[in-house]
């Protein structure tokens, strides 16, 4: 007992016993899940019987019209949330850290508040603002413009308004915060170096501001990026389920639950997870060498 003690609180043991929960956190929820999505996605798998069926999966999915029309959502989805995602929460987080700005504070609470409701409850409150009915907040208010009642979520581009106004109200107020964080951790005496030198607001934000902030922007560029492509219970509940007409809120993710919970074919959800995995990297990966991430810094 006395060397287990001793052991135990050894200066060179204690550092792994720290770390110990986090590799196993990893080991058993990231990189174990991991190698069975991998593994399962080469096989054939029903009621407890597993069968190798080497790419086949992935050559289906090649001819598969409905796996690329989620793709071509996910990916359009992705690209108009980052046009709005980084730039619009960017703006407002520089308005909030003006000096001018009063009730900082209160500002940040309401901007967050959005975040802490539930998708669920989101996704029912929009999918009612959205109806098609005369009544809806959205056709009252065309009818006060002197316009005729939508369909909202029946056409593409009338659906994804909602879809993407759901995204901006839930998430704006928490890349604010992101972008505020970063803003924080900048010198206010580079700001006022520029001030002495005569420069005005848009200088500073340009050419101080914008590259100052460039770890926070890349962060929060990459988080996005994953985001967008494994988006699926907003459009789940938008549209009250996994199905919308002409299939234009389907999903990557979406097409996954279809696949492997609704057909019960886990072999082929797991290679269009796997498919996702990888096309989230690839982007990943060449915006952060766009960015100069991956650099070498030189000595």
């Amino acid at each position: 007992m006395q060397k287990f003690k001793k052991l135990f609180y050894s200066q060179k043991v204690a550092p792994f016993v720290f770390v110990l929960p986090f590799i196993l956190s990893l080991v058993i929820f990231w990189a174990y899940p991991l190698v069975s999505g991998i593994v399962m996605s080469f096989q054939d798998i029903s009621f407890g019987s597993r069968t190798f069926v080497g790419v086949s999966h992935y050559v289906k999915l090649a001819h598969d019209k409905f796996f690329r029309t989620a793709v071509l959502n996910s990916v359009e989805y992705m690209a108009l949330t980052l046009v709005l995602m980084i730039p619009i929460p960017l703006v407002l987080a520089v308005l909030l850290e003006s000096r001018l700005t009063k009730a900082r504070g209160v500002w940040k609470v309401i901007m967050y508040i959005p975040a802490l409701t539930s998708v669920v409850i989101s996704g029912m409150l929009f999918r009612m603002m959205f109806s098609e009915s005369d009544g809806s907040q959205m056709n009252q208010l065309m009818t006060a413009l002197g316009r005729m009642p939508i369909a909202w979520l029946k056409t593409k581009w009338t659906a994804w308004i909602a879809l993407l106004l759901l995204c901006m109200w839930r998430w704006t107020g928490v890349n604010m915060l992101y972008f505020v964080s970063g803003l924080k951790a900048i010198d206010n005496s580079i700001y006022e170096s520029a001030d002495i030198d005569g420069a005005n607001a848009r200088q500073k934000f340009w050419y101080l501001t914008l590259p100052l902030i460039k770890p926070t922007t890349i962060y929060v560029i990459t988080i996005s990026v994953y985001a967008g492509l494994s988006m699926f219970l907003e459009s789940f509940m938008l549209w009250n389920g996994n199905s919308s007409p002409k299939n234009i809120g389907l999903t990557i993710v979406g097409y996954l639950y279809k696949r492997g919970i609704e057909k019960n074919d886990l072999g082929y959800a797991c290679a269009v997870g796997m498919v996702l995995m990888v096309i989230a990297l690839a982007i990943n990966v060449v915006q952060l060498i766009a960015t100069g991430t991956f650099k070498r810094e030189e000595s």
